[in-house]
């Protein structure tokens, strides 16, 4: 090859390498300028504003204090609650103390039960039946009529409502999951529905006995000696309702009637929502509760109340249980013929046969 040939093939190599870093500088170069250009437009955002200049922490920080709520067209305006954060705290009361302390106060009166009927034994009729076996009326048939509506429907809430709360841990594994779910389904239509018997069965026991379980002085004397029921032969003087039954009765009234309503809101969400209203009245007491819920935190605090008094009750009612039948002799006549022995009546009511004996004498009762 010529040396003229050589030369004019380098030339060419150098021309062709010039090119291409001219284009390429050329290319990086537009690249740069398109970038601070870009940059300058949008202060360093990403376009579209997808995230910002918001770090994850902080946009999570934000999430986790006030969630997420948009605007929506459609009429259900609760629809645009995208992220909810109560439901955290929500959920971890409910599974957490609510269900733990339930527990914790379920296994509480059993045990406090036997240890008493241990300790105790079956309160008897100090001076036996009456010999000649007369009895005195205390709850006609209607009376026995609103106590037996009451107790029976709620025995099926409780136990039902006892399922849902705890069934979940232990029922699975012994009757398996199948029957766990039919049994569940079913007592929840039962939980519903029987839960009108049981409004109705409070509001008769409320107009039936309401006169008769007004507090007065006589029950902090019937308080202070236990009611006779730690000590054999102590007998304290008591009306138609000692003491102890007129806890319970206000407990049934005033707690199954939050009950009733808290319920009444899980049944129809959104719709019922008692307790911004509620939260309102107890302020003027001196409280600082939220009075603006939405209607999500409002089902949320119904589920909790419901939840938690219902286990209230539950134990309490335990207690009125054992005392009505097996823990006192005599006790379960008031509820089953209505008809009690006169002694145990003259032991445990001593007032009330006063008054009943005046009355049926046409005196005045002493």
């Amino acid at each position: 090859m010529k040396l003229q040939d050589i030369r004019c093939r380098l030339v060419a190599i150098a021309v062709a390498a010039v090119v291409v870093v001219a284009l390429g500088v050329g290319t990086t170069g537009v690249a740069l300028l398109g970038a601070q250009q870009a940059a300058a437009q949008s202060q360093g955002a990403v376009p579209g504003n997808v995230r910002g200049n918001l770090s994850n922490s902080d946009m999570w920080k934000s999430i986790n204090k006030d969630g997420i709520r948009g605007n929506v067209s459609i009429p259900d305006k609760k629809a645009g609650q995208l992220v909810q954060r109560d439901g955290d705290a929500w959920l971890a009361f409910k599974n957490g103390p609510l269900t733990t302390y339930g527990y914790y106060g379920l296994a509480a009166i059993i045990g406090v039960l036997v240890l008493f009927y241990l300790l105790r034994g079956r309160i008897w009729i100090d001076h036996g039946p009456d010999p000649q076996g007369r009895t005195i009326e205390r709850f006609n048939a209607l009376e026995r009529f609103a106590h037996w509506l009451t107790a029976v429907s709620f025995i099926v809430l409780a136990v039902s409502g006892l399922n849902i709360l705890y069934g979940k841990h232990f029922l699975p594994a012994i009757i398996g999951k199948g029957a766990f779910g039919t049994l569940t389904y079913f007592g929840k239509i039962a939980h519903d529905f029987i839960a009108f018997p049981f409004m109705l069965g409070i509001v008769l026991m409320f107009v039936l006995w309401v006169r008769h379980n007004i507090p007065n002085t006589g029950d902090i004397k019937w308080l202070a000696i236990g009611g006779g029921l730690l000590s054999k032969g102590v007998h304290p003087a008591a009306p138609r309702f000692n003491a102890g039954q007129k806890i319970i009765f206000w407990l049934v009234v005033l707690g199954g009637g939050s009950l009733s309503i808290s319920g009444l809101a899980l049944l129809m969400p959104f719709e019922i929502q008692p307790w911004a209203g509620t939260f309102a009245l107890i302020n003027k007491l001196g409280f600082a509760l939220p009075t603006t819920l939405t209607p999500l935190q409002e089902t949320q605090i119904s589920v909790i109340w419901h939840s938690a008094m219902a286990l209230v009750m539950i134990v309490v009612i335990i207690a009125h249980i054992y005392i009505g039948s097996i823990g006192m002799e005599g006790a379960f006549d008031a509820v089953g013929s209505g008809k009690v022995d006169l002694n145990w009546a003259k032991e445990h009511h001593s007032l009330w046969v006063a008054e009943v004996e005046a009355r049926e004498k046409g005196m005045p009762a002493e």
